[in-house]
Protein backbone atom coordinates (compact mmCIF):
# COMPACT_ATOMS: atom_id res chain seq x y z
CA UNK A 1 0.00 0.00 0.00
CA UNK A 2 2.94 2.33 0.66
CA UNK A 3 4.23 1.61 -2.85
CA UNK A 4 0.79 2.29 -4.32
CA UNK A 5 0.53 5.61 -2.48
CA UNK A 6 3.95 6.63 -3.78
CA UNK A 7 2.68 6.20 -7.36
CA UNK A 8 -0.60 8.05 -6.78
CA UNK A 9 -0.69 11.84 -6.84
CA UNK A 10 -3.01 12.07 -3.81
CA UNK A 11 -1.39 9.18 -1.96
CA UNK A 12 2.01 10.85 -2.18
CA UNK A 13 0.58 13.75 -0.16
CA UNK A 14 -0.53 11.34 2.58
CA UNK A 15 2.61 9.31 3.06
CA UNK A 16 1.78 9.01 6.76
CA UNK A 17 -1.07 6.71 5.79
CA UNK A 18 -3.72 8.68 7.69
CA UNK A 19 -7.23 8.53 6.30
CA UNK A 20 -8.26 11.66 4.42
CA UNK A 21 -11.55 13.34 5.32
CA UNK A 22 -12.05 11.36 8.55
CA UNK A 23 -11.44 12.62 12.08
CA UNK A 24 -9.40 9.65 13.14
CA UNK A 25 -5.77 9.18 13.96
CA UNK A 26 -5.41 5.60 12.81
CA UNK A 27 -3.63 4.47 9.66
CA UNK A 28 -5.59 3.09 6.74
CA UNK A 29 -3.95 -0.30 7.33
CA UNK A 30 -5.94 -0.58 10.58
CA UNK A 31 -9.30 -0.40 8.79
CA UNK A 32 -11.88 -3.16 8.33
CA UNK A 33 -10.77 -3.84 4.77
CA UNK A 34 -7.30 -4.91 5.89
CA UNK A 35 -8.88 -7.19 8.48
CA UNK A 36 -11.09 -8.67 5.74
CA UNK A 37 -8.03 -9.32 3.57
CA UNK A 38 -5.52 -10.47 6.20
CA UNK A 39 -7.53 -11.52 9.26
CA UNK A 40 -7.74 -9.92 12.71
CA UNK A 41 -4.08 -10.56 13.49
CA UNK A 42 -2.92 -9.40 10.06
CA UNK A 43 -1.06 -12.66 9.43
CA UNK A 44 -3.45 -14.31 7.00
CA UNK A 45 -2.29 -14.46 3.37
CA UNK A 46 -4.47 -12.83 0.74
CA UNK A 47 -5.11 -15.04 -2.27
CA UNK A 48 -4.70 -13.26 -5.58
CA UNK A 49 -7.98 -14.71 -6.87
CA UNK A 50 -9.86 -13.36 -3.85
CA UNK A 51 -8.45 -9.87 -4.36
CA UNK A 52 -9.23 -9.85 -8.08
CA UNK A 53 -12.79 -10.99 -7.35
CA UNK A 54 -13.13 -8.24 -4.74
CA UNK A 55 -12.00 -5.60 -7.24
CA UNK A 56 -14.41 -6.89 -9.88
CA UNK A 57 -17.31 -6.89 -7.44
CA UNK A 58 -16.36 -3.39 -6.30
CA UNK A 59 -16.26 -2.18 -9.90
CA UNK A 60 -19.68 -3.72 -10.60
CA UNK A 61 -21.15 -2.13 -7.47
CA UNK A 62 -19.86 1.31 -8.46
CA UNK A 63 -21.43 0.82 -11.90
CA UNK A 64 -24.73 -0.17 -10.29
CA UNK A 65 -24.66 2.98 -8.18
CA UNK A 66 -24.06 5.11 -11.27
CA UNK A 67 -26.84 3.31 -13.16
CA UNK A 68 -29.20 3.75 -10.18
CA UNK A 69 -28.48 7.49 -10.24
CA UNK A 70 -30.21 7.65 -13.64
CA UNK A 71 -32.73 4.87 -12.92
CA UNK A 72 -34.32 6.78 -10.02
CA UNK A 73 -37.76 5.33 -10.86
CA UNK A 74 -36.39 1.78 -10.46
CA UNK A 75 -37.50 0.68 -13.93
CA UNK A 76 -34.40 -1.43 -14.54
CA UNK A 77 -33.54 0.65 -17.61
CA UNK A 78 -32.45 4.22 -18.34
CA UNK A 79 -33.39 6.54 -21.19
CA UNK A 80 -31.20 7.21 -24.22
CA UNK A 81 -30.77 10.76 -22.95
CA UNK A 82 -29.52 9.64 -19.54
CA UNK A 83 -27.12 7.19 -21.17
CA UNK A 84 -25.85 10.04 -23.32
CA UNK A 85 -25.36 12.22 -20.25
CA UNK A 86 -23.34 9.48 -18.57
CA UNK A 87 -21.01 9.46 -21.59
CA UNK A 88 -20.41 13.19 -21.99
CA UNK A 89 -20.47 14.27 -18.32
CA UNK A 90 -16.67 14.23 -18.06
CA UNK A 91 -16.03 16.08 -21.32
CA UNK A 92 -13.73 19.07 -21.31
CA UNK A 93 -15.67 22.25 -20.59
CA UNK A 94 -14.90 23.75 -24.01
CA UNK A 95 -16.64 20.80 -25.68
CA UNK A 96 -19.25 20.06 -23.02
CA UNK A 97 -22.02 22.43 -24.11
CA UNK A 98 -21.86 21.23 -27.70
CA UNK A 99 -22.18 17.63 -26.55
CA UNK A 100 -25.02 18.49 -24.15
CA UNK A 101 -26.88 20.03 -27.09
CA UNK A 102 -26.52 16.74 -28.93
CA UNK A 103 -27.84 14.89 -25.90
CA UNK A 104 -30.88 17.18 -25.82
CA UNK A 105 -31.38 16.58 -29.54
CA UNK A 106 -31.99 12.89 -28.80
CA UNK A 107 -35.57 13.93 -27.96
CA UNK A 108 -36.05 14.88 -31.61
CA UNK A 109 -34.77 11.59 -33.02
CA UNK A 110 -37.73 9.27 -33.58
CA UNK A 111 -35.55 6.17 -33.76
CA UNK A 112 -33.68 6.99 -30.54
CA UNK A 113 -35.90 8.93 -28.14
CA UNK A 114 -37.84 5.87 -26.96
CA UNK A 115 -34.80 3.62 -26.50
CA UNK A 116 -34.22 2.18 -23.03
CA UNK A 117 -30.73 1.02 -22.03
CA UNK A 118 -30.40 -1.98 -19.72
CA UNK A 119 -27.77 -2.40 -17.01
CA UNK A 120 -26.10 -5.10 -19.08
CA UNK A 121 -25.68 -2.66 -22.00
CA UNK A 122 -24.45 0.00 -19.56
CA UNK A 123 -21.95 -2.45 -18.07
CA UNK A 124 -20.65 -3.58 -21.48
CA UNK A 125 -19.95 0.00 -22.48
CA UNK A 126 -18.10 0.54 -19.19
CA UNK A 127 -16.03 -2.55 -19.99
CA UNK A 128 -15.13 -0.98 -23.32
CA UNK A 129 -13.94 2.17 -21.55
CA UNK A 130 -11.48 0.09 -19.52
CA UNK A 131 -9.98 -1.20 -22.78
CA UNK A 132 -9.84 2.21 -24.41
CA UNK A 133 -6.20 2.06 -25.53
CA UNK A 134 -6.45 -1.02 -27.79
CA UNK A 135 -9.96 0.00 -28.84
CA UNK A 136 -8.90 3.49 -29.92
CA UNK A 137 -6.01 2.02 -31.95
CA UNK A 138 -8.50 -0.28 -33.68
CA UNK A 139 -10.85 2.63 -34.40
CA UNK A 140 -8.14 4.71 -36.03
CA UNK A 141 -6.92 1.69 -38.00
CA UNK A 142 -10.41 1.03 -39.37
CA UNK A 143 -10.72 4.72 -40.22
CA UNK A 144 -7.45 4.77 -42.12
CA UNK A 145 -8.35 1.68 -44.15
CA UNK A 146 -11.95 2.57 -44.96
CA UNK A 147 -11.81 6.35 -44.95
CA UNK A 148 -14.93 6.60 -42.80
CA UNK A 149 -15.67 4.87 -39.51
CA UNK A 150 -19.06 3.19 -39.85
CA UNK A 151 -21.27 1.59 -37.22
CA UNK A 152 -20.29 -1.87 -38.38
CA UNK A 153 -16.60 -0.94 -38.06
CA UNK A 154 -17.23 0.29 -34.51
CA UNK A 155 -19.14 -2.84 -33.55
CA UNK A 156 -16.52 -5.12 -35.10
CA UNK A 157 -13.65 -3.32 -33.34
CA UNK A 158 -15.38 -3.64 -29.95
CA UNK A 159 -16.09 -7.33 -30.49
CA UNK A 160 -12.87 -8.51 -32.12
CA UNK A 161 -10.32 -6.36 -30.29
CA UNK A 162 -11.91 -5.98 -26.85
CA UNK A 163 -14.31 -8.93 -26.66
CA UNK A 164 -17.19 -6.56 -25.86
CA UNK A 165 -20.61 -6.90 -27.46
CA UNK A 166 -22.42 -3.59 -28.06
CA UNK A 167 -26.06 -3.49 -29.12
CA UNK A 168 -27.37 -1.47 -32.05
CA UNK A 169 -29.16 0.83 -29.57
CA UNK A 170 -25.91 1.72 -27.77
CA UNK A 171 -24.06 2.30 -31.02
CA UNK A 172 -26.92 4.42 -32.36
CA UNK A 173 -26.66 6.76 -29.37
CA UNK A 174 -22.85 6.93 -29.61
CA UNK A 175 -22.97 7.86 -33.28
CA UNK A 176 -25.65 10.48 -32.67
CA UNK A 177 -23.46 12.15 -30.05
CA UNK A 178 -20.10 11.87 -31.81
CA UNK A 179 -21.00 12.23 -35.49
CA UNK A 180 -19.81 15.83 -35.65
CA UNK A 181 -20.81 16.66 -39.24
CA UNK A 182 -23.81 14.36 -39.58
CA UNK A 183 -22.33 12.23 -42.37
CA UNK A 184 -23.09 8.94 -40.60
CA UNK A 185 -19.49 8.25 -39.57
CA UNK A 186 -17.97 8.57 -36.11
CA UNK A 187 -15.69 11.44 -35.09
CA UNK A 188 -13.24 9.07 -33.43
CA UNK A 189 -10.98 11.81 -32.06
CA UNK A 190 -13.81 13.45 -30.16
CA UNK A 191 -15.17 10.15 -28.88
CA UNK A 192 -11.79 8.94 -27.61
CA UNK A 193 -10.96 12.33 -26.07
CA UNK A 194 -14.14 12.35 -23.96
CA UNK A 195 -13.68 8.77 -22.75
CA UNK A 196 -10.00 9.29 -22.01
CA UNK A 197 -10.83 12.25 -19.78
CA UNK A 198 -13.44 10.22 -17.91
CA UNK A 199 -11.05 7.36 -17.26
CA UNK A 200 -8.31 9.80 -16.26
CA UNK A 201 -10.67 11.50 -13.79
CA UNK A 202 -11.58 8.10 -12.30
CA UNK A 203 -7.94 7.00 -12.04
CA UNK A 204 -6.93 10.29 -10.37
CA UNK A 205 -9.83 11.41 -8.17
CA UNK A 206 -9.72 14.69 -6.29
CA UNK A 207 -9.96 12.97 -2.90
CA UNK A 208 -7.48 10.47 -1.53
CA UNK A 209 -8.54 7.26 0.19
CA UNK A 210 -8.93 3.54 -0.21
CA UNK A 211 -10.90 3.86 -3.47
CA UNK A 212 -8.05 5.76 -5.10
CA UNK A 213 -5.66 3.03 -3.93
CA UNK A 214 -7.90 0.31 -5.36
CA UNK A 215 -8.27 2.24 -8.60
CA UNK A 216 -4.49 2.46 -8.84
CA UNK A 217 -4.14 -1.27 -8.20
CA UNK A 218 -6.86 -2.06 -10.77
CA UNK A 219 -5.05 -0.01 -13.44
CA UNK A 220 -1.72 -1.67 -12.60
CA UNK A 221 -3.34 -5.11 -12.84
CA UNK A 222 -4.89 -4.31 -16.22
CA UNK A 223 -1.59 -2.99 -17.57
CA UNK A 224 0.19 -6.13 -16.39
CA UNK A 225 -2.42 -8.35 -18.04
CA UNK A 226 -2.00 -6.48 -21.34
CA UNK A 227 1.78 -6.92 -21.20
CA UNK A 228 1.39 -10.63 -20.52
CA UNK A 229 -0.97 -11.03 -23.48
CA UNK A 230 1.45 -9.22 -25.77
CA UNK A 231 4.55 -11.10 -24.58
Amino acid sequence: MALMRAHNRQGALHSDGLRAGLRVGSAVENGGLMEYFFGKDGKKCLQHEKFVLFLRNLHDEILRLEFAHYDYKLQGTISAKDFGLSMVASADIKHLYKLLDRVDDLDNEANLNNIRITFEEFKNFAELRKKLQPFSLALFSFGEVNGLLTRKDFQRAASQVCGVSLTDNVIGIIFHLFDANGDGSLSANEFVRVLQKRERDIAQPTEAGILSFLSCFWNCSNNTSIRLLLS
